[in-house]
């Protein structure tokens, strides 16, 4: 299955090939409007928004940017939202993911440079998800804010995991530890008390979904999408705990709560 973040393989060649804007330097990519207008310079060659080839990019020049990506998904540049979606979504084509001894790097990388950033939680937020129907298949496709669309299927898989709410300085994640309480959602999946080994620890800490997108990068699923997947679903309960299934391209797919 072909999505919307593949380019062909030409197109990947040519810009892998894309010559390098001479206005635009090894010191000077950690501007953003320099990083920009140097994205913006090979965009020519790819069609839509294909994700251009960054595994076969290898600079070896590395900078650090004080641009933050909060976790409810805003993009923060030193010390203010970034409101220019399109600069956002351009940005979000060459986000990279590093393990590097252990600790989780994330970067934009070009060919020519890697400029660190932070991400307090996943690099990317789904914020739609629909049932798109292909060649009598039926599939649950999701979008993420920054424009990257994917299908639920081995590959782009959800999983729920705790989000420590402490390791950011966020304090407007699009979740709270009481959007999936029993006592005000009855019927949804989960509550941060299911995780939590003391109610200290419960404060803090919230269960959250996540879905594989590309590159190794995560995308938070939001509520009110996760919400939609409880009614496009089947709840069903399981020795005391809630399960979701989904259908998505023929198979099944469940989701239930962690137990530790």
């Amino acid at each position: 299955m072909n999505n919307d973040n593949n380019s062909t393989e030409d197109s990947n060649e040519r810009i892998a090939e894309a010559p390098i804007s001479k206005t635009s330097s090894l010191d000077s990519l950690d501007n953003l409007d320099e990083l920009s207008q140097y994205i913006k310079s090979t965009k020519g060659t790819r069609e839509g928004r294909a994700i251009p080839p960054l595994e076969k990019w290898h600079p070896e020049d590395i900078a650090d940017m004080d641009l933050t990506i909060k976790a409810n998904g805003e993009w923060w540049h030193e010390g203010g939202q970034m409101t220019r979606e399109s600069l956002v979504s351009l940005f979000a084509t060459i986000l990279w993911k590093e393990e590097n001894n252990g600790i989780t790097e994330y970067f934009l990388k070009t060919p020519v440079q890697k400029i660190r950033i932070q991400v307090e939680d996943a690099p990317l937020l789904i914020n739609d998800v629909g049932i798109v129907n292909e060649n009598d298949m039926s599939w649950l496709e999701f979008t993420t804010t920054t424009g990257d669309v994917v299908r639920l299927d081995d590959e782009h898989s959800i999983v729920l995991k705790a989000y420590n709410s402490n390791k950011s300085d966020s304090n407007d994640s699009d979740f709270n530890n009481s959007d999936f309480s029993e006592s005000d959602q009855a019927n949804q999946v989960s509550t941060a008390d299911d995780v939590a080994d003391s109610q200290e620890l419960a404060s803090t800490e919230q269960v959250r979904p996540y879905m594989m997108v590309r590159n190794g990068l995560t995308a938070l699923i939001g509520r009110n999408t996760f919400y939609h997947l409880t009614e496009i679903g089947a709840l069903s309960e399981d020795n005391g705990k809630t399960i979701l299934t989904l259908q998505s391209g023929g198979q099944s797919y469940s989701l239930s709560m962690p137990t530790d």
